[in-house]
């Protein structure tokens, strides 16, 4: 698919008379980035991104994907819905029966929407999500001080788990409740800027998510474990960020900072839900390497980060969506085997990061068709309802 996509932006850019480097500086990228996506080296694989490179080209996206687009994931469409009427009602606007929730009844809630979302059960979330938002909202509105960290927290998750479903434009709203909600404390602030900037990078807004990471992580002193956790966890997403501009130097500093504070933490901690430490580092370096078309790097990083202990103190979500990275370098790579077995590995770990995420989703599809079974992705393609077949 990357191939039949990249030719198509080349023809209709070549259509608009506009010339490589007149076209990356209308998308916010480089010239390089524009030559690596025409030739097929470098995919689109999120629609958002599509959608952008649609608009600045004046065409429809469909222009752009073809034929090639897999259908959507089912399983989660109800309960996005459910989701965006929760974020649109409020209680001022509605008459609210019941009184506040009890604070530990909240607590509760937001602890077991955190291990759900940690294990890679997405539907199972969102089908969670309108209730825990109800309760989290009338403690808050009955107990500020108390309540304010719980409703954050909430919009915190629900911002986190919009984004695997492909929806970053409710997440932005979600975590722009969490921001509002958080106010002036900073670390609190902090950790609700991590799914915004998540949030952003789906949306195609690399360098917007980058300023915005860095100035909240700017706002923290990363003195103690607690605020290091948050700190770091910015600071990865800043320099994943950075990546999808083609930044090498700034990926190189901001990851290089977050190794600093992941080494005085070490792994297996998960402080203000930020699940960081030297494996997450390691993770996030082989994703912007393969971000920045550096596939081979990615590859060899793989190798050792999967040997050590920290590996298997990451969350399910976390090492599945990794892999998924992964399974993209491999095909950058032409180890379509390769490629094949690790996204088979991540649909073991968290089903769900294959099943629900569109971007994974597209990846099994343009493995399957690369050629004979590539270590059972076809019966995952099948299992997920794609098609395999070459178009």
């Amino acid at each position: 698919m990357s191939v039949a996509v990249g030719r198509r932006v080349a023809l209709w850019r070549v259509r608009r008379r506009m010339t490589q480097q007149v076209f990356a500086d209308r998308i916010g990228r480089s010239k390089s980035w524009v030559e690596k996506v025409e030739r097929g080296v470098r995919r689109l694989d999120r629609f958002s991104l599509i959608r952008q490179v649609a608009e600045v080209l004046r065409v429809d996206p469909a222009e752009l994907i073809g034929p090639d687009r897999p259908s959507e994931a089912g399983g989660a469409v109800g309960g996005v819905a459910a989701v965006r009427a929760a974020l649109a009602s409020y209680g001022v606007f509605t008459a609210v029966e019941s009184g506040p929730a009890g604070e530990q009844e909240v607590t509760r809630r937001v602890e077991h929407a955190w291990l759900t979302y940690q294990h890679g059960d997405y539907p199972r979330l969102l089908r969670m999500t309108p209730e825990l938002l109800d309760a989290a909202r009338r403690l808050h509105a009955a107990r500020p001080g108390p309540g304010a960290e719980l409703l954050v927290r909430a919009y915190r998750i629900i911002a986190l788990v919009l984004v695997k479903v492909g929806e970053p434009e409710l997440a932005w709203l979600a975590a722009d409740r969490a921001l509002a909600t958080a106010g002036s404390d900073s670390v609190l602030a902090g950790s609700a800027a991590v799914p915004l900037g998540q949030a952003l990078r789906g949306l195609g807004q690399d360098r917007l998510a980058m300023t915005t990471t860095v100035a909240a992580a700017d706002r923290i002193a990363a003195a103690s474990v607690e605020c290091g956790t948050v700190y770091g966890t910015l600071l990865l997403q800043a320099g994943l960020a950075a990546a999808g501009c083609g930044e090498t130097r700034s990926v190189d500093e901001l990851l290089g900072r977050a190794a600093d504070v992941a080494g005085r933490i070490g792994d297996g901690l998960d402080y203000r839900q930020a699940s960081f430490g030297p494996a997450a580092v390691d993770c996030a370096r082989v994703t912007a390497a393969v971000d920045l078309g550096d596939a081979t790097d990615a590859v060899n990083r793989h190798a050792t980060i999967v040997r050590h202990d920290g590996w298997l103190r990451l969350p399910a979500e976390h090492r599945a969506a990794y892999l998924v990275d992964t399974a993209r370098a491999y095909l950058d790579v032409a180890d379509f085997t390769g490629a094949g077995r690790w996204l088979v590995e991540a649909d073991r770990v968290a089903p769900a990061e294959i099943r629900c995420r569109p971007s994974a989703r597209t990846l099994v599809a343009e493995i399957a068709r690369c050629g004979p079974d590539a270590a059972g992705v076809a019966r995952l393609a099948t299992a997920i309802g794609l098609t395999t077949g070459t178009s």
